[in-house]
Formats: C-alpha cells, sequence, structure tokens
C-alpha cells in the first residue's frame, strides 16, 4: 500500500507540472519527501508498467506522463526529417510499454559487406566525400592537425552537451585557453577528458590506424575519472548496461563483445568511403554498448578516425540537439532503422564541412613540400645544428625528389634563420645545443 500511495503521489506531481521540459528525479524527491533510492525504485516501476516516460540522458533525465505530448515531438533544430525518418519518430514517441523489447542483433554487422552494402544512401556519401575531402594530396591526419584548435572546441562542447554538460561554448573556449586549476567538477573533467581524446585521434590513428586498442584507449581517456570503478576504463564490460528511455537492452556476454568490436573495427578498415567508414563506426559502436559507459561519445569520437585518415573535414555534431540524436540512436537501436541517423549526420557533417572550411580559408595554407618532407626537413636542420655540418656538406635525405631539392633547401634555410629557443622542439632540438648554435653565429 505504501507503495501505491508514493507511486500516486509521483503521478499527481508530475501530471501538475507547468513545465513542457519533464520533472526530474531529485524534484521528484523533494515533493514526496522520499530519498532517492526509493523514489528511483519507484519510478523504474512506474516506467516499466507503462506510466511514465523516462528521457533524456546522465544527469539530464526528466519523467513525464505517458499520455502527456512526448518531448520527442519536440525538436528547434534546422533538421529537415524524411518522411520515413518522421515515421520512426512516430514510433519512438509511445510510450515505452508500447514499444517492443529488442536485443542486440548481430546480423546488422554480419551482414554488412564492406564496399558493397551502404548505411548511407552512395550518392549521399559520394556527395559528401568530395565536399568535405582536402583539396590537395596531404599526408594523413594534416586537415585535422591545421584546424586543431577550432576542433578542440567544437567536438568537445557539442559532444559533452549530447551526454547533459551544462557548461557553454564560452566556458569551453576560456577553459581550453586558460586552463584549469584547483578541484575539477564533474562537467569540467568530461570537457577536458575530450580535448585529450582528440589530441589523442590526431596524433595516434595516422601512425598506427584503425585498430581495437585505439578505439579502447579512447574510452579510457573519455571516462578518466567519471566512473565509479577506474578498472572499467577501456575494459570490455561484463555487467549489465541500461540505457535510458528505450526499450533496448544490449547483449551482456563479454566474450561476444570483445568479439563485435573486432569485427566491427576490422570491417571499417575496409571500407574504402571515410564518409560510410565514419557513419558505420559511429552507429555500430553506439549500438553494441561495448564498455561500462561512455559508448556514445566513443562512437562520436571514433567517427572521425577514417576522416584523418582520407584528411577528410572532422565530424562535430555542431548544432545537435540532444532529443534529436538520443532518437538516431534509439531508431538503430529497436528497428534497426537508420533513416534518422542518416538524416542527422547529412545535417552535421555539411556543417562541420562548411565550418573547417572557413577555418582553412582563415589559415595561410602551408607548403605541401614542406608536409611531405617533414621529416627529411628535421633531419637536414638536425645534422646542421647539432652536428655542425653546412648545407653545402650536408647529406639531403635520399628520399626527396631531385626536381624538389631547390624548394626544400630553400625551407630549410627559412627555418634555420628563424631557429630559436622558443621553437626547436619541433626539431626534436635540445635548447642547450641549439643555445650553443645560434651564439656561434647560426653558420650553415
Amino acid at each position: 500500500m505504501a507503495n501505491y500511495t508514493l507511486y500516486q503521489e509521483i503521478i499527481a506531481f508530475i501530471a501538475s507540472n507547468s513545465s513542457d521540459q519533464g520533472v526530474s528525479a531529485g524534484a521528484i524527491a523533494d515533493t514526496v519527501r522520499q530519498s532517492r533510492p526509493t523514489v528511483n525504485r519507484a519510478l523504474v516501476q512506474l516506467v516499466e508498467q507503462g506510466k511514465l516516460v523516462r528521457q533524456g540522458g546522465g544527469r539530464s533525465v526528466v519523467y513525464r506522463l505517458s499520455n502527456q505530448r512526448p518531448l520527442v515531438e519536440k525538436s528547434n533544430s534546422a533538421l529537415v526529417w524524411s518522411p520515413k525518418s518522421q515515421a520512426l519518430r512516430d514510433y519512438l514517441s509511445l510510450s515505452l510499454g508500447a514499444r517492443s523489447p529488442v536485443t542486440y542483433q548481430r546480423a546488422f554487422v554480419d551482414h554488412y559487406q564492406p564496399n558493397t552494402s551502404s548505411l548511407l544512401p552512395p550518392k549521399l556519401c559520394d556527395a559528401l566525400y568530395n565536399k568535405g575531402k582536402s583539396k590537395i594530396n596531404l599526408p594523413a591526419g594534416t586537415y585535422a592537425r591545421k584546424v586543431l584548435e577550432q576542433l578542440l572546441i567544437d567536438l568537445s562542447w557539442s559532444s559533452s552537451r549530447l551526454e547533459g554538460n551544462k557548461k557553454s561554448l564560452l566556458d569551453t573556449q576560456e577553459l581550453f585557453k586558460k586552463g584549469h586549476s584547483g578541484p575539477i567538477d564533474f562537467d569540467t573533467a568530461m570537457l577536458l577528458n575530450h580535448k585529450d581524446a582528440i589530441e589523442f585521434l590526431v596524433d595516434v590513428v595516422p601512425r598506427e590506424g584503425i585498430t581495437v586498442p585505439v578505439v579502447r584507449n579512447l574510452q579510457s581517456i573519455l571516462m578518466r575519472d567519471l566512473l565509479a570503478d577506474s578498472s572499467d576504463l577501456g575494459k570490455i564490460r561484463n555487467q549489465i548496461v541500461h540505457i535510458e528511455g528505450t526499450v533496448y537492452t544490449p547483449n551482456q556476454m563479454p566474450a561476444f563483445l570483445e568479439e563485435m568490436l573486432q569485427l566491427i573495427v576490422e570491417k571499417s578498415r575496409l571500407i574504402k568511403n571515410p564518409i560510410e567508414g565514419a557513419f558505420f563506426l559511429w552507429l555500430n559502436l553506439a549500438y553494441l554498448q561495448p564498455f561500462v559507459d561512455g559508448n556514445k561519445r566513443t562512437s562520436r569520437l571514433a567517427s572521425n578516425m577514417p576522416l584523418l585518415l582520407a584528411n577528410c573535414a572532422p565530424l562535430s555534431f555542431l548544432n545537435v540537439e540532444p532529443t534529436d540524436y538520443a532518437l538516431a540512436m534509439m531508431g538503430v537501436y529497436e528497428k534497426l532503422d537508420t533513416s534518422m541517423a542518416v538524416d542527422l549526420f547529412k545535417h552535421t557533417y555539411n556543417r562541420s564541412i562548411q565550418t573547417y572550411a572557413v577555418v582553412q580559408d582563415s589559415m595561410q595554407a602551408p607548403s605541401p613540400l614542406r608536409i611531405r618532407y617533414r621529416e627529411q626537413i628535421n633531419d637536414l636542420v638536425t645534422q646542421i645544428v647539432y652536428f655542425g655540418h653546412t648545407l653545402q656538406n650536408a647529406k639531403i635525405p635520399d628520399s626527396v625528389d631531385a626536381h624538389d631539392t631547390s624548394e626544400f633547401l630553400a625551407i630549410v634555410e627559412k627555418d634555420l634563420q628563424q631557429l630559436e629557443l622558443f621553437n626547436c622542439a619541433r626539431f626534436r632540438l635540445p635548447a642547450g645545443k641549439t643555445q650553443e648554435w645560434i651564439d656561434q653565429g647560426r653558420p650553415f
């Protein structure tokens, strides 16, 4: 009887609340004057009975009556939904009790044949690739490095916002510009973890490619100091995971999760079009849920790996509303229907392409020759500064094409003229040796 009375009080409070944003568990607990664990258990029961709808993620979870106008029908974004996506949204607007419970279907990956199958419409995939790829042939990762400062802010803030982070874009810019001292709160830690994870990807992926260890390390960086048990960082989960607001229950067997993660990564490496590769990784990592937490944010950052390798514009999930994102994921989870995910991806990647094209245009374009011979330039500068050679007697690396020798030497000469203590680290030169060479009058 006590539980029945509590259920009545909860339903009455939510029904009387005039906000169309839903009601948090904390507000409910304060009103009914019960402990949070007691209220949480009651809320779980009411959701399972179909009387309440649970929406949102993390600390942004809210509850609404199942017969209220559902929040999923609201969207303030500029996203244009296809008729198929709208039909999926209508289905997902039903209460949980009216939707059929489902679990992971490995056929979604097993039946996918790289470069034969396509999750994105092929014409859209090709159009986005032609629009987003670098216009000149550059080493892997060059595009991302050129726009890294803006990418760190955009992707960190956008991805964190989708997890319920309350920091503003301005807060994020100030945090990354000035750093942080003193105690770090949850939202700040999430943003800093995103920054570290993006820098990790930009540094490691061009060298190591798309691998399972990279994906697992990515999760461990994103979830640093955010998990109750630090042993879960990068670890394939061995416990049940629940996803809020959906009737989807992921597979719970660690050996199966590890097998499927390996298969997803292997197939993603074989996909020739990096746009399709990004979409494939984004959906499949989130659908599998291989980690105890942080799966969606891991999938968002991991989707950038094929783009990095192909020097395409990075994907920042700009201008994506949390509700739209959650529904796109739920469409895959519950119906294996990618229509909403396709619309969302098209919308946000077009915005990313436009954003980073502007960033690139505002910067002086680097010399393609400088990028191509990056290590060879380092080698020649080291010969001169560290070992005392001159430009005339130093050995030009054999990998420098004879047709490029004149321009190559001009680049090295300019670098030697501009070499100072504050920029010698780019050539991996010790400060003491650099100062000694400068004091000698820069002999070259």
